[in-house]
């Protein structure tokens, strides 16, 4: 009898694992090997002359293969891309460009197999006119885990729509070292806002339709000194303890990828360290995506291994899945060949690649049916301007200096002031100057031309220019502060990393600093010529916290603003108005100098964190701390424990019925979260807006342990709440403290609850609102 051979994984009705089973039975090792490697840059791999063509270097490396697993950044614009306008896949071209890949790819797979596209999303899509959001950072200091995941599902949906699979977004690193150039990708200092924010980006893009790579896993902010990709000198408790949780809420939220972390711990990187990507991600954790490496980090394994076939090899059985620009995943058929991996391993390795394929339905629905469109039609836009609303934080008012409700005369002062990718970060694609709104541009919409005007500033300025300001204007506003962008004759690693030194490019990737006092040229002027002469602010537009205390001291009025993005500039402006209240909280703490660092709030209780002979107090603003326009008002602060229930077995306390659910939560795989996430105690309270302007709350709750035989933590943030509050509104506000909240790792690792007591600790902008001991041995 005639007919078409029946082929099982081309049946969609067969089930994805059937499916991919059938497809890995089908395929020669050569095959499987060129499914995991993801060695192209994807903006080298096509030109317009004028029309788009697809370059021999993609043709060969197709053929090598038999197909392609993974194509990096066909989309991407940048300096590092020298992808233009002029040269790059605008949303117009978008569809044909992803066709004419993927076209090519599929004809020349033997079994027909359509290649994933990932694309990189650090704060929107690095794209031409891709949608841009202000960095991490910026989120943080929002506290607001919705509009975060709002403005993810719009970003998520673009990537969609450009047929991106995997949107590799910065989430999981916890910001420990002010001088790391890379802590705008950081949510905040504390794993608890950060672990928050990320599960809400990852229910965004995914919502959105494109699944999310969270990055980079594990420890990466940790750093030693601030360098970039360097060691995390810590044991297995502070990693527990401080940098698991972003990438536990991450995947509990079904992120499908993970990216391994360039760094080491304790001696081995993260991308040969089993005991992390298998143990703890897939074992502990539950993952069962795809983990791609960072760009050429398989290849840095040659440092432990000095061989680069048993790096490769190395990566793949600790539980790399997907190579990036390396060569040593390319090397995987020899180490089956040479007996350092097997195939079967190789299988292992393959399976979550080939099923997410499927999952993806690009089988079914391999092409681009319409193009890509720009932020605008998404909404991405308006995401982008309500965050970096939300995210300015006034750290100082000294005699209501600001707002400014009537028409004064404003100096502006800093190059900041006019730089439009000043408020944008690293990994940002180029913008029209239409298409963003610098500081200048914003005060000279709210205050007028006549109003606002931009005087030069430069080392060699005296009295005359302070003449001007002071006689000349009502107020004197100087935007300082970072830049990381890349569009000023920056040059880049292998990676992409920056490998400037000096020049407007001082933050991001690749630009760790030892000096985070940068404030001294302005302050010092401000000091000798302008302070009591006139109003001065001082803003600083941040990608990192910076020493503080010259320009704080220096100011009246202290605005900080990690980069709000390419709107930026007109919610600043807003908020120098009056038009909105800030709202923004510290998501990390702001030193006085760089000798302070570490300045985080959560030090262990063992000694006395940030004490010297030399200066006095410990950081110069703390985590959480936030002034606004209107005074908020919290009343009714009650804490109340979880009653015991006299249907369960007869326990003492509330301390012996927390153990025993610890227990059953670890002996219960299938229902070991649910269990952890039980409420143990509420605290209830009541908050009004005493002012006349909008307000914010942003109550949140800490914990301090006692005993339980290792050193505790000064204090750790298990909970928080936002709601905005109108004139004179009160609103009711509660935070809950969970079983999974008072466990620690006791003296063998363990998991544990077996402490003395917990004092529990609610603040708002850094006030104390409530100091209780929990109810936990009393019988």
């Amino acid at each position: 009898m005639g007919g078409k051979e029946y082929v099982l994984y081309k049946d969609e009705k067969a089930s994805l694992k059937d499916r991919t089973l059938d497809l890995m039975s089908r395929m020669t090792l050569t095959e499987k090997v060129g499914q995991l490697n993801q060695k192209l840059y994807g903006f080298n791999i096509y030109e317009y002359d004028p029309d788009f063509s697809l370059t021999d270097e993609f043709k060969n490396e197709v053929e090598k293969w038999g197909g392609l697993g993974c194509l990096y950044g066909l989309h991407r614009a940048d300096p590092w891309s020298a992808r233009t306008m002029e040269n790059g896949i605008t949303p117009k071209r978008s569809m044909e460009a992803y066709n004419a890949v993927q076209k090519y790819v599929i004809e020349h797979s033997r079994l027909g197999i359509p290649v994933l596209m990932s694309s990189e999303n650090p704060h929107g899509h690095q794209a031409l006119l891709g949608g841009i959001l202000p960095v991490n950072t910026a989120a943080g200091a929002t506290f607001d885990e919705q509009l975060l995941e709002d403005s993810y599902e719009a970003s998520g949906k673009q990537l969609r729509d450009g047929h991106v699979d995997l949107a590799l977004m910065s989430m999981l690193d916890v910001m420990r070292d002010p001088r790391w150039g890379r802590c705008e990708e950081c949510y905040s200092e504390d794993p608890v806002l950060c672990g928050r924010m990320a599960g809400a980006a990852v229910r965004g893009v995914q919502k959105g339709g494109t699944y999310s790579v969270a990055k980079h896993f594990c420890a990466q902010g940790e750093t030693t000194g601030g360098v970039n990709a360097s060691a995390a000198r810590i044991g297995e408790r502070e990693l527990r303890e401080i940098h698991l949780e972003p990438a536990r809420c991450a995947v509990k939220e079904g992120a499908r990828g993970v990216m391994a972390a360039y760094n080491e711990i304790d001696g081995v990187y993260c991308h040969a360290n089993s005991h992390l990507l298998k143990d703890i991600l897939r074992g502990e954790m539950g993952f069962d995506g795809v983990v791609m490496a960072d760009g050429v980090a398989i290849d840095c394994l040659d440092s432990v291994t000095y061989d680069n076939t048993e790096s490769g090899a190395l990566a793949l059985k600790s539980g790399v899945n997907i190579s990036l620009w390396d060569t040593g995943f390319s090397k995987l058929e020899d180490a089956v060949k040479e007996g350092l991996i097997s195939e079967e391993e190789i299988d292992e390795a393959l399976y979550p690649v080939l099923y997410m394929k499927f999952e993806r339905g690009l089988f079914e629905h391999p092409y681009m049916d319409k193009n890509m469109g720009d932020e605008k039609e998404y909404g991405i836009d308006k995401y982008s301007l309500q965050m970096a609303r939300e995210s300015v934080v006034l750290l100082k008012n000294e005699n209501k200096v600001l707002p400014v409700v009537d028409n004064k005369k404003i100096a502006v002062i800093g190059e900041n002031a006019f730089d439009g990718y000043a408020l944008m970060g690293d990994y940002t694609p180029p913008r029209d100057s239409e298409d963003m709104v610098t500081v200048l541009d914003g005060l000279i919409e709210e205050f007028g031309k006549e109003n606002v005007e931009y005087i030069a500033f430069s080392d060699d300025c005296g009295m005359d220019v302070a003449k001007k300001i002071i006689y000349g204007f009502d107020m004197a506003l100087f935007v300082t502060g970072g830049s990381s962008s890349r569009y000023a004759g920056a040059k880049f690693d292998i990676n992409g990393a920056s490998l400037s030194k000096g020049g407007a490019m001082e933050c991001g990737e690749g630009m760790d600093r030892c000096n985070i006092d940068i404030f001294e040229k302005e302050a010092a002027f401000i000091r000798e010529y302008l302070k009591g002469k006139l109003p001065i602010v001082a803003l600083c537009i941040a990608g990192r916290p910076y020493a503080v205390e010259n320009i704080d001291e220096a100011s009246d009025a202290f605005l900080y603003s990690f980069y709000p993005g390419p709107f930026g500039g007109k919610a600043i402006a807003e908020i120098i108005k009056g038009k909105m209240s800030p709202m923004g909280r510290l998501p990390a703490s702001l030193p006085k100098t760089a000798g302070q660092v570490p300045v985080y709030y959560n030090y262990k209780d063992s000694y006395k964190a940030v004490t010297y002979c030399d200066i006095e107090g410990k950081a110069a603003y703390p985590f959480g701390y936030g002034l606004m326009y209107s005074d908020i008002e919290y009343t009714n602060a009650e804490l109340k424990s979880e009653a015991l229930d006299d249907k369960e077995p007869s326990y003492k306390n509330l301390k012996q019925k927390a153990a025993d659910m610890l227990k059953k939560a670890l002996a219960d795989t299938d229902n070991k979260e649910e269990i952890l996430d039980t409420v143990i105690a509420r605290v209830s309270l009541k908050v009004k807006n005493k002012g006349d302007m909008q307000a914010c709350a942003i109550p949140q709750l800490y914990i301090h342990r006692m005993g339980g035989g290792v050193t505790a933590r000064n204090l750790e943030l298990k909970d928080f709440s936002r709601t905005e509050l109108g004139v004179g509104e009160e609103k009711a506000m509660a935070l809950e403290l969970k079983l999974r909240d008072l466990i620690f790792y006791d003296y063998n690792m363990k998991p544990s609850v077996n402490a003395k007591g917990y004092e529990i600790v609610v603040k708002d902008q850094d006030i104390e609102l409530i100091r209780r001991n929990l109810e936990w041995t009393q019988e």
